[in-house]
């Protein structure tokens, strides 16, 4: 089941004046068909949805050059989070040349080779949150799993880390329509403090080898150095985290699924992409602008337009997976899929996650109590599709 529909009054005004309509959903489209065309009470400018599959020039739109993550290019005035520039220069917000250049600074941490190396470090982590489960997956597991493993890159203090996730949390659905400024002042505070910690005192960590490169390589400018470490540090705890108990939540409405993953191991790296195709909190990409004129299946796109690419659409999508509405462990038609992006914007970190999500299910499995999805309770977030609360039941076991 997905959350109610609309958000809070406390999103966005964007979303209170309807601008959002022609492309938010309460469930992901299921057609390949595109969803370009703006909704009721749009306006111009209002920012577009086309399907991933859909080409510009035979290229795929996530991969087109001419859509571009940098908003300088906008020219409806889009501001985003209007985050500071020590936290906004980011991957997610240039493009090709300055992304390739931070890109490879940090790609070298999370190579294959680099993340399985960290097994055994993450299968301790989830073997002692397991043990200790009580009364809900999301607050015992799904958050503090992904929370340990990113932060013992990044060498966080404990008692830093706690915090740091509920400021990354705030930002992507706030409370409030102050809260998103707060949070934001914070983490901006804190990881400049950070920084210059590590500056003084370097330690064999993912940030001290970013102080490095900038100290000593001049690899990355100082803004380019505390965005990287905020991009890396939020993302490593909200995509785990979420796919993680949105994935359990679809496995426990389904015994059959449950008895043939503990029956059969092997499937489990399936079941992780079955995971992250359908319960990827992320249900659009980042958005792009166009460069220049464009036209997406029919339909115009004004140079400066803001085009969001609705990932939920591209992984229901019928012509691309059998009976892609069902949540199937078994599932033999994954091939490459866009859960964790595609071409430049490809996440880095995503063998760590794929890593992360094997494991804790591996764990988990044997072990925990049937969580009650019927009293799950979902964060209201325009966002991201994401389980604030994932309650267990304490009397039946996890079995099928």
């Amino acid at each position: 089941p997905w959350p109610p529909w609309p958000p809070s009054p406390t999103t966005s005004s964007a979303t209170r004046t309807g601008r959002w309509r022609g492309c938010a959903r309460r469930r992901p489209c299921t057609t390949s068909r595109s969803r370009t065309a703006p909704g009721p009470g749009s306006s111009p400018g209002t920012p577009r949805c086309a399907l991933p599959q859909l080409t510009l020039g035979g290229a795929p739109t996530l991969a087109d050059d001419r859509l571009s993550v940098n908003k300088r290019h906008s020219t409806t005035g889009y501001a985003g989070f209007s985050l500071p520039a020590a936290l906004d220069r980011n991957l997610l917000n240039i493009d090709p040349a300055d992304h390739l250049r931070l890109r490879r600074l940090v790609s070298q941490g999370f190579t294959p080779r680099q993340v399985a190396a960290l097994r055994p470090s993450v299968t301790a982590t989830a073997e002692r949150l397991a043990a200790g489960l009580g009364d809900d997956l999301v607050a015992e597991f799904a958050t503090p799993l992904p929370l340990a493993v990113i932060s013992d890159l990044f060498a966080l203090p404990e008692g830093d880390r706690a915090p740091f996730a509920e400021w990354v949390g705030t930002v992507i659905a706030p409370t409030d329509r102050h809260a998103t400024g707060a949070a934001i002042a914070a983490i901006h505070r804190y990881l400049t403090e950070l920084v210059a910690a590590r500056r003084a005192a370097p330690g064999d960590d993912v940030l001290s080898a970013l102080v490095a490169a900038r100290d000593e390589g001049d690899r990355l400018s100082e803004d380019e150095l505390v965005s990287l470490a905020f991009l890396i540090l939020g993302a490593g705890i909200e995509n785990v985290q979420h796919t993680l108990s949105a994935g359990l939540s679809a496995l426990s409405r389904d015994p059959g699924q449950l008895a043939a993953l503990r029956a059969e191991p092997a499937l489990v790296p399936g079941a992780v992409e079955e995971f992250l195709r359908h319960a990827h909190p992320n249900l659009m990409a980042i958005r792009r602008f166009a460069t220049e004129d464009l036209d997406i299946a029919g339909t115009v796109v004004p140079t400066g337009e803001t085009v969001l690419l609705c990932l939920a659409s591209a992984n229901r999508d019928p012509e691309r997976y059998a009976d892609p509405e069902s949540f199937d462990v078994r599932r033999t038609d994954h091939g490459p899929q866009l859960a964790l992006g595609h071409g430049m914007h490809y996440c880095l970190g995503a063998p760590l996650a794929r890593l992360e999500l094997e494991v804790a299910l591996t764990t988990l499995l044997p072990r925990f109590p049937r969580p009650a999805p019927e009293s799950a309770r979902w964060r209201t977030s325009f966002r991201s599709h994401a389980l604030a609360s994932l309650p267990l039941r304490r009397d039946r076991p996890f079995t099928a």
